[in-house]
């Protein structure tokens, strides 16, 4: 059975934001949490939780779904399971369920972003906001009332996220995040002096895809693997069917020697290479230097004889 750590790491969703440190200390706290998680359940299960990520990633929601249900159904009562879910049921549109099991896992790990922002997107998606269900949340939670903030932050809502740091202790965070959401409305203000052609110029520039190539194509160069590492972790749960940030994440998991995860990273982005032959070049040779570095010979072998000389 193939090693899932990363994978159910990437499923937890306690990735890097490029906002501030708060959340990196999030991230490797969580990466060792879920590694535990995985450990106190049967192969039965995670056989059916790696299936059931693999169907998620190929946006077979309803299979998905079901396996998922089949891991709860194993007695697996964990917020992980609930998130999931939640994710599942909103990309299919099903947005009573979605905000059930939302809530459910937002209740039991109310200080992660993640499980926040997933909460949030369900309930935009109904014309709804986070106050609107005020009562039915741990509100008064210091993480996450300082995750609303990032949201209300990276979704350029500054007056909605001044209003929660009103209610906030003072605090490294609070101070830090009141200076950029004034310097925010600033900016704000004077980009409305603008041209509309000027502003859909600069949305064009600004594809999300785009933005995390060039930062990981940077992170490479710059050989910032633990950066990458987190990084890619992100743009993998964002676009969960872009081969190059399976082959971001297994780099970086070699370089930090996780080579079962790396392998299990990089097989799954085989998957979505469609006639991309320089990236399927780079994915082979990680995949036979994690086989190398895990003695199984024949498997790196193989990879290598895949590799295509001239690309």
């Amino acid at each position: 059975m193939k090693n899932i750590g990363s994978l159910f790491f990437l499923a937890l969703g306690c990735l890097l934001m490029p906002i501030n440190t708060y959340a990196q200390k999030v991230i490797f706290e969580e990466e060792e949490s879920s590694e535990l998680f995985m450990e106190e359940y049967s192969d039965e299960f995670q056989e059916l939780f790696f299936e059931a990520l693999k169907q998620k990633g190929i946006e077979n929601y309803d299979r998905a779904i079901n396996l998922f249900l089949d891991c709860k159904a194993l007695g697996a009562n964990n917020p992980v399971l609930d998130y999931q879910l939640a994710k599942a049921y909103l990309a299919t549109k099903n947005y009573v369920l979605a905000q059930e099991y939302a809530l459910a896992a937002l209740n039991s790990k109310p200080e992660n972003y993640w499980v926040l922002k997933t909460a949030y997107n369900i309930l935009a998606a109904q014309g709804l906001n986070l106050e609107d269900i005020k009562s039915q949340l741990p509100f008064t939670n210091s993480e996450l009332q300082k995750n609303l903030v990032l949201i209300y932050y990276e979704r350029q809502n500054y007056e909605a996220a001044q209003q929660i740091l009103k209610g906030m202790q003072q605090s490294s965070f609070l101070k830090e995040y009141t200076v950029k959401i004034e310097e925010s409305i600033r900016n704000k203000q004077e980009k409305t002096e603008e041209t509309p052609i000027e502003m859909e110029e600069q949305a064009i520039q600004e594809s999300p895809i785009d933005n995390y190539l060039k930062a990981l194509s940077d992170l490479i160069a710059q050989s910032n693997y633990k950066e990458l590492l987190a990084m890619s972790l992100e743009a993998l749960e964002n676009f969960p069917a872009q081969p190059y940030f399976y082959y971001s994440h297994g780099l970086a998991l070699n370089k930090m020697d996780k080579h079962k995860e790396a392998v299990s990273i990089l097989e799954s982005g085989i998957d979505f290479i469609l006639d991309d032959e320089r990236l399927s070049n780079k994915i082979y040779k990680e995949l036979a230097y994690a086989y190398t570095a895990l003695g199984n010979s024949s498997k790196a072998n193989m990879y290598l004889s895949k590799i295509k000389s001239g690309s």
